[in-house]
């Protein structure tokens, strides 16, 4: 993959920002740290940092300009259809130069405009410059892989794919108190809005396009998630499983096209697994990577995974880690986080991408397979209540139990008193109230009272409720797997992983987010995903023989960064005397003292909780807003 950058002076008198784009650049080089390049025509410039994985050679080098010199482009991310796409473009009689997706990419868009979007196989962000029309096309991929920030105020119109890029331009940055108050429940922001008010992120499925010399600004959404209230395939279950199949092999096949060395993360889990197991069809000696952690045996499943890498005969490596390894990047996280994130997996992720990276530019995950078949621990409660399971009606009556026990993920007994405890406050909500529940770490009203400013209520009701929209009584599971496609998905999973593994310049591809297979999977039913027994049902069914059997029928195996340790160890200092030192909270003026100080206090009683992820959120914002907005 790579970063890509740009900028529109509105006016003459702003033309200078235009050579802030060599700033910009320079701030994006780990996602792209073979080569880059600038274009600057009029009051339009472009910049590029290239990961070179398709084309190697300087031939396919950004930003790249057709032969007439009229169309330019900077592009992140990968097309895998592009050799299918080239051959029909050569029937044209276009002359290619480059052996690269690029200009596949840039000529299919000369030949057909924005229709050209509808043909991509791909995870990708990108921009065309047509100098001859002052015209600027911006487009996104179908399911938000790859990321895409925009800015515009009076003067400037700038895109990029990250936060810190458009930085570098001197952008206002007031903060949208919605957001915040957004972060402070989810621990990320959710759907196109960002932490400022003036920048967005492009939908996933849409284009941009500005012309009229820059003064028209039209967003088309170009794909969307097919949803199905009712379940209405007509295919048998066995034919749903050998349509998966052949659909995610065809899948695995196109996201192997590399010139650079590839490989796959293989976690010990079903998802992965599979993906390695198709991978291995198609390539000889995969190199497949797993990570463990000797100080936590409970999250420890490279044994999985070494089963699955014997099987395939993969060139198998595992990282055998410590709670200090984890530590040792901890910084290095919080430091590229340009936005307030703070998923606490991301640690994992970053670690595990910064050792693979060593051997391997590009790496296949599993990622997505959870929010299309049905994969976390909610779903099966959402389900059981649905369905008036046993359960629930005796969770119901149960509740106050569970709120007064010891809680926490660092052993099975206190994750299940945990679980039990969110599944006590969800039985008695609806369907809305009981999504929005789950989907966060804080409810509403802890983080009201935590957040000092105020925040337009009326907003963030329209955004909560675009975002529950799909969430309707009596319905099948589907509209909870739908909604968390859009939210989860995007916001949180793919953020993470595109972010931790730009961080350390590898590329990760998401076989199972072809939308090909997302869109067969959305229409086939519910009870097909998730029945009174198994969540994923058809997709283990699918893929039985294909997998060691120890790896089926085990509990899902979630993973826990040691904060609470940390924050009453090596980083209480940080918390007490810094980030959360109380003349600090009272200076920024943007939390409540008496509640950051209640939040502290739990914190070091004998009793936390799941506080440690709350904690984390503060503490990310914290490290955040002192390195964005303090130092101004």
């Amino acid at each position: 993959m790579c970063g890509i950058v740009g900028i529109i002076s509105l006016n003459d008198n702003n033309k200078k920002s235009l050579y802030k784009i060599n700033d910009a650049i320079s701030v994006l080089s780990k996602r792209g740290p073979d080569n880059n390049g600038i274009y600057i025509n009029k009051n339009v410039a472009l910049g590029h940092t290239r990961l070179s994985v398709i084309d190697t050679s300087d031939a396919a080098s950004q930003p790249f300009t057709d032969v007439s010199g009229r169309y330019t482009i900077v592009f992140n991310g990968e097309i895998y259809n592009y050799k299918e796409l080239k051959k029909d473009l050569i029937k044209k009689g276009i002359v290619f130069h480059s052996q690269s997706d690029t200009e596949v990419l840039l000529y299919l868009f000369i030949s057909e405009g924005s229709s050209s979007v509808n043909k991509l196989n791909g995870a990708f962000a990108f921009a065309i410059y047509d100098k001859v029309r002052e015209y600027l096309f911006i487009a996104r991929d179908r399911m938000g892989i790859k990321p895409l920030l925009i800015y515009r105020d009076k003067e400037k119109f700038i895109f990029s794919s990250e936060m810190k890029a458009l930085l570098a331009f001197d952008i206002n940055k007031d903060i949208d108190n919605v957001s915040l108050y957004n972060y402070l429940q989810l621990n990320y922001i959710p759907t196109h809005n960002t932490i400022f008010k003036n920048v967005k992120r492009l939908k996933s499925g849409h284009y941009l396009e500005i012309s009229n010399n820059f003064n028209t600004y039209k967003e088309t959404e170009y794909y969307k998630i097919p949803y199905y209230e009712n379940d209405i395939t007509s295919y048998s279950y066995n034919n749903t499983k050998k349509e998966i199949i052949r659909i995610l092999d065809d899948s695995v096949k196109k996201r192997l096209i590399s010139d650079v060395p590839l490989g796959a993360f293989l976690s010990g889990g079903i998802d992965s697994s599979i993906i390695v197991a198709l991978a291995s069809k198609h390539t000889k000696h995969l190199n497949t990577f797993s990570i463990g952690f000797k100080d936590q045996p409970l999250f420890d499943e490279t044994r999985y995974a070494q089963l699955v890498a014997d099987k395939y005969k993969t060139n198998h490596t595992r990282f055998i880690l410590s709670n200090d390894d984890l530590f040792s990047v901890l910084y290095n996280v919080l430091e590229y986080i340009d936005e307030p994130f703070a998923d606490s997996s991301a640690l994992a992720v970053y670690i595990l991408s910064k050792y693979t990276q060593k051997h391997v530019k590009v790496a296949l995950s599993g990622d997505g397979a959870d929010e299309m078949f049905g994969g976390y621990n909610k779903y099966m409660a959402e389900y059981k209540i649905r369905n008036k399971n046993t359960l629930s009606k005796l969770v119901k009556w149960t509740s106050p139990i569970w709120n007064n026990l010891p809680q926490s993920r660092n052993s099975n007994i206190e994750n299940k008193i945990r679980q039990l405890s969110r599944f006590a406050k969800g039985v008695n909500l609806s369907e809305k109230q009981r999504y929005w529940l789950w989907c966060g770490l804080t409810d509403e009203k802890q983080a009201e009272k935590l957040l000092k400013l105020e925040f337009d209520k009326n907003e963030y009701i329209k955004r909560k409720n675009d975002i529950t929209k799909n969430i309707k009584p009596n319905s099948n599971i589907n509209d909870v797997l739908y909604s968390d496609m859009h939210l989860v998905l995007q916001n949180d999973m793919l953020t993470k992983v595109d972010m931790m593994s730009m961080a350390n310049s590898l590329e990760v591809r998401v076989p199972f987010l072809d939308h090909e297979l997302v869109n067969y999977v959305s229409s086939i039913p519910s009870n097909y995903k998730i029945d009174k027994s198994i969540r994923k049902k058809i997709l283990k069914d699918a893929f039985k023989d294909y997998l060691p059997k120890e790896i089926y029928n085990r509990p899902k195996q979630g993973f826990e960064v040691p904060l609470l340790k940390w924050f009453r160890t090596e980083l209480k200092p940080m918390i007490i005397n810094e980030l959360l030192d109380e003349n600090f909270i009272i200076e920024q003026n943007i939390f409540n003292l008496d509640e950051i100080n209640k939040l502290k206090k739990r914190l070091f009683s004998n009793n936390p909780k799941d506080i440690h992820a709350q904690i984390w959120g503060l503490i990310v914002f914290q490290y955040w807003w002192k390195k964005v907005i303090y130092k101004d």
